[in-house]
């Protein structure tokens, strides 16, 4: 059923036409943008489960050969970050080694990565957020760094993924949150830190996962607005205005008093 939806909406994005859903807008603009690279037109009407898509070219969406995949690749990409994480946390290779085992070997995960959902893009930024700031926190010896810059900005980015696929992505910015705040605190409590030197660890975070996700976020929202220029279904849930300006629509061009 949420193929149909998502996979509705990857098409609205090539043929330019608005909608409404009650998503951040990045998830469905990636499945348009893999969509459109792989060379599905746009035309699959995704009217009911289970209908076939005989000539439609839905391979770059849905990702079932290596040469044209997206959402099983970032499915697949699940696997590293947990490896990576674990053996970042625990420093056990075998603990690493298991937790990948398992995560290659779960139905749901596997289910998941192969459909034109929002699911394996939401968990691959999510996933990404936790290792970027679990690799800035082993870099914390080495401050300000370029790996150090890396990870935190890098940390940034994912949140803005994370956040801009689903609401729920708002978890892992409360996890990252809570990291920053304690790694604040203990950075206070260091007497050999000076006072700027604490100031600019403020600054720093403040810049790559304040300013950054937010820059990033409502830029998600330009390229939304601007690619989605002709009438659709979305059209009345907003004002006449902003009805005014989409091509086809019955008030394209009118003039509308504030």
């Amino acid at each position: 059923w949420d193929e149909t939806h998502f996979g509705k909406m990857g098409s609205y994005y090539i043929n330019r036409t608005f909608f409404f859903d009650v998503h951040p807008p990045l998830g469905k603009m990636l499945i348009g943008l893999a969509g459109y690279l792989s060379g599905y037109d746009g035309t699959f009407p995704f009217q009911k489960p289970g209908d076939r898509y005989e000539q439609h070219n839905y391979i770059g969406m849905r990702g079932v050969r290596l040469c044209r995949l997206f959402c099983a690749f970032l499915g697949s990409c699940l696997v590293p970050f947990a490896y990576l994480t674990v053996l970042e946390l625990s420093k056990s290779l075998p603990a690493a080694l298991l937790t990948a085992f398992i995560l290659i070997f779960d139905t749901g995960c596997i289910t998941l990565s192969q459909y034109i959902l929002l699911d394996p893009i939401l968990m691959f930024f999510l996933m990404g957020a936790v290792l970027s700031m679990v690799k800035c926190n082993s870099c914390a010896d080495r401050p300000f760094s370029a790996s150090w810059w890396f990870w935190l900005s890098l940390t940034g980015v994912s949140l803005a993924g994370a956040m801009g696929v689903k609401f729920v992505g708002l978890f892992v910015v409360l996890l990252v949150g809570l990291n920053t705040v304690y790694d604040l605190w203990d950075l206070l409590g260091n007497l050999s830190l000076s006072l700027v030197m604490f100031g600019k660890h403020l600054l720093a975070r403040v810049l790559c996962l304040i300013v950054l996700p937010l820059a990033l976020y409502t830029a998600m929202f330009a390229v939304h607005f601007a690619v989605l220029n002709r009438s659709g279904p979305g059209d009345g849930f907003f004002s006449s205005a902003f009805q005014s300006q989409l091509i086809g629509n019955n008030l394209h061009n009118v003039s509308v008093p504030e």
